[in-house]
C-alpha cells in the first residue's frame, strides 16, 4: 500500500451554518431535518480569522501570509510544535485555505525510505503545501535528503553503484513544507534550522475553549447555553481537541437523555457519567494519585514502581497521564522520584500530611571548637 495520501485542494469558504448563526437562525431547529450527507460536521477553522486563541501566532502567520501573496512567493517553510491537540494540523489547512492552493499531508513513521517521500516532492505544484505530522520521527536518512530540498529546492539522485554511480540534481517546483511536532526537542539541530518560521503552540485559555465549544455546537447541529460551554471548557484541560471531543459526548447525553438541547445540569450529569472531575481529571488520573497516596505515602516513588502496582505501561504514565497533572501542580517530580502535592489532597478532599520537619545546623557545636 503506498504511503501518499491524497492530494487536498485549496478554497474553502464560511464554515456551513455561520450564515444561519449570523441571521439568528437556530441552527439546531434548522437542520434537524437535513440529509446526513448535506452536513458540513469539520469542527476545524476555514480561515485565519475564525482561528480563537493562539492570537499572537496567528498574527506571525498573517504578517507570512500577506508579504507571500505580494511576493508572488511560497510561505516560507514553518515548523510547528507544542502538545497534541492544540491545533498544529488546523493552522496547515488554513493557510492552504487562505492561499488557495493544494495541501499533501502525510508523517514522518510513514516515509521510511527516500523513495516513499520522493513522489510528494516530485509532485508539488508551484506555492503549494506539504505537511509532515510528527516530523521528528523522520529516519535520518529521509531528513538528510530534504536539505537540499528545504535550501535550493533540488532533489539529489544517486544513480548506479559503485565507479559508475552519478548524482542527478532535479530540480523542483518551489513549495513550503510545515512540519509538526509534539516534540521539538528531537528534532535535530540542521532540520530544525531549515525552518524559517518555528511557532509554539499554548494551552488555550477557559474562555477560549468555551468559545470554541460554542461554535462548534452549532456546526454539530445542537444548542448550548453559555454556562455549559464554560462548564465543558473547565473541564477539557486547555485543549480544543479534548473539548470537541466532550462536546460531541455531551451532544450524545443531551440527545438520549433529555430534549437535545445543552444546559450546564446536562453537561454536568454526562461528564460526571465519563468519570471527568470538575479540573478535566479522568478515572485514570486519580488513580493514579491515589496510589501515590494510599499506596506509597504521598511518594516519592518511582514512575516504575507507579506503572508496575497499576498493571499500566510506563510510557502511558509518562505521555497521557502525568503531563497535566504536572501542569495543574497535582505532582512534581524530584531527584527521587514523583510525589503528591497538597492541591492533589485538597482535590480528593484528603487532609495533606504535616510538611516534614527541617534541621537547622547553625546551632550544632563545631568538632573543633
Amino acid at each position: 500500500m503506498s504511503a501518499r495520501e491524497p492530494i487536498i485542494t485549496g478554497g474553502g469558504g464560511p464554515a456551513p451554518g455561520d450564515d444561519d448563526r449570523r441571521r439568528g437562525h437556530d441552527v439546531h431547529d434548522d437542520r434537524l431535518h437535513k440529509p446526513a450527507d448535506a452536513m458540513d460536521e469539520k469542527l476545524r477553522p476555514q480561515r485565519l480569522d475564525e482561528v480563537i486563541g493562539q492570537r499572537a501566532v496567528a498574527e506571525r502567520l498573517s504578517i507570512a501570509l500577506e508579504a507571500s501573496r505580494k511576493r508572488g512567493e511560497p510561505l516560507p517553510h514553518i515548523l510547528f510544535d507544542g502538545p497534541p491537540g492544540l491545533g498544529k494540523t488546523t493552522f496547515a489547512t488554513v493557510l492552504h485555505n487562505e492561499l488557495g492552493v493544494e495541501l499533501a499531508m502525510t508523517s514522518g513513521p510513514a516515509l521510511a525510505k527516500n523513495a516513499d517521500i520522493l513522489p510528494y516532492l516530485t509532485n508539488a505544484s508551484p506555492g503549494s503545501i506539504l505537511f509532515i505530522d510528527e516530523i521528528h520521527r523522520l529516519p535520518r536518512v529521509v531528513e538528510e535528503f530534504i536539505y537540499p530540498v528545504m535550501e535550493d529546492f533540488r532533489v539529489d539522485i544517486v544513480l548506479g553503484e559503485g565507479m559508475n554511480a552519478r548524482t542527478v540534481n532535479l530540480p523542483l517546483k518551489k513549495f513550503t513544507i510545515i512540519g509538526a511536532t509534539t516534540r521539538s526537542g528531537m528534532l535535530s539541530g540542521p532540520l530544525r534550522d531549515r525552518f524559517h518560521l518555528h511557532e509554539h503552540l499554548e494551552f488555550y485559555e477557559v474562555e477560549e475553549l468555551a468559545k470554541i465549544v460554542a461554535i462548534n455546537a452549532g456546526k454539530l447541529r445542537t444548542t448550548i447555553t453559555e454556562d455549559a460551554s464554560q462548564e465543558l471548557a473547565r473541564r477539557s484541560r486547555g485543549t480544543p481537541r479534548l473539548a470537541n471531543a466532550r462536546l460531541r459526548w455531551v451532544r450524545d447525553y443531551a440527545v438520549a437523555r433529555a430534549d437535545g438541547h445543552i444546559t450546564r445540569t446536562i453537561a454536568v450529569d454526562a461528564l460526571d457519567m465519563q468519570e471527568v472531575d470538575i479540573e478535566g481529571l479522568d478515572r485514570q488520573d486519580r488513580r493514579y494519585i491515589e496510589t501515590i497516596i494510599r499506596v506509597f505515602r504521598g511518594g516519592p516513588t518511582g514512575v516504575e514502581a507507579l506503572a508496575a502496582t497499576m498493571n499500566v505501561a510506563v510510557d502511558t504514565l509518562t505521555d497521557e497521564v502525568e503531563p497535566y497533572l504536572l501542569r495543574r501542580e497535582f505532582i512534581v517530580r524530584t531527584p527521587r522520584g514523583r510525589r503528591a502535592t497538597e492541591s492533589a489532597y485538597r482535590h480528593l478532599g484528603l487532609e495533606p500530611p504535616e510538611p516534614e520537619p527541617t534541621f537547622d545546623l547553625s546551632d550544632q557545636p563545631r568538632l573543633f571548637d
